[in-house]
């Protein structure tokens, strides 16, 4: 065993001539992505490495071919994982107001009926969970979260919308997440908040940050 994870639970393998990855063969789980972050902070800065990617459950390093092969890092991530800890959580609380349903959420019926309950029902279920911050990724400040109920998992549209509405919030698969700006997406939209994801002006542009614990809470049309 390491740290309680079996070793044969993550795989290491090259991406291309530059990327090393250490990614685990499990479902997300929060205590292997707390070691993740602990990994991707220890080794961020070591000499040959050009940058340190953490994602859902995986670990990208980014390396100078020059300063060293790809099978030396791949050691490095072994060797790393063995000894990794998990990072201490964040103890920041996000509350994200949303406006469920209607026109801020069209897809809040199939969501509903995938998971054979009333639209109210599933409101109430997705705000009753405490979200956890993986990892942002597709568009700047796009969070992906772990802790959606598992009977919300709904798998993603067959046709990708092309303009998703800044402030959406999607379930796709088995996570939620708020689109930062308008976009393409094919998760489906169960209703939106008026909060700023992203702004570039700010000192720390993202709102949501990895290890952040979220909490959605329902609002009505004219609710501030």
């Amino acid at each position: 065993m390491e740290n309680g994870l079996a070793s044969n639970s993550m795989r290491y393998y090259l991406l291309g001539e530059r990327a090393a990855v250490l990614e685990s063969v499990r479902p997300a789980d929060l205590a292997c992505q707390r070691r993740i972050w602990w990994l991707a902070q220890t080794l961020t800065g070591a000499p040959g490495l050009t940058d340190v990617v953490p994602g859902m459950n995986n670990l990208t390093l980014i390396f100078d071919p020059d300063a060293g092969d790809g099978e030396a890092w791949l050691g490095r991530l072994r060797r790393g994982w063995a000894e990794a800890q998990e990072a201490a959580p964040r103890v920041r609380r996000v509350d994200v107001p949303v406006r469920y349903g209607g026109r801020h959420g069209p897809d809040l019926a199939v969501v509903a009926a995938h998971a054979g309950l009333s639209e109210a029902e599933a409101v109430a279920a997705h705000a009753s969970a405490d979200y956890v911050v993986y990892f942002l990724g597709f568009q700047p400040g796009f969070a992906y979260m772990g802790g959606l109920p598992e009977r919300l998992a709904t798998p993603r549209r067959a046709e990708p919308r092309l303009a998703v509405p800044a402030g959406s919030v999607g379930i796709g698969g088995g996570q939620t997440g708020i689109y930062p700006a308008t976009s393409p997406g094919g998760w489906q939209i169960i209703g939106r908040t008026h909060l700023t994801l992203f702004d570039s002006r700010r000192a720390e542009p993202s709102l949501l940050l990895p290890g952040d614990c979220v909490r959605f809470v329902p609002r009505e049309d004219g609710d501030d």
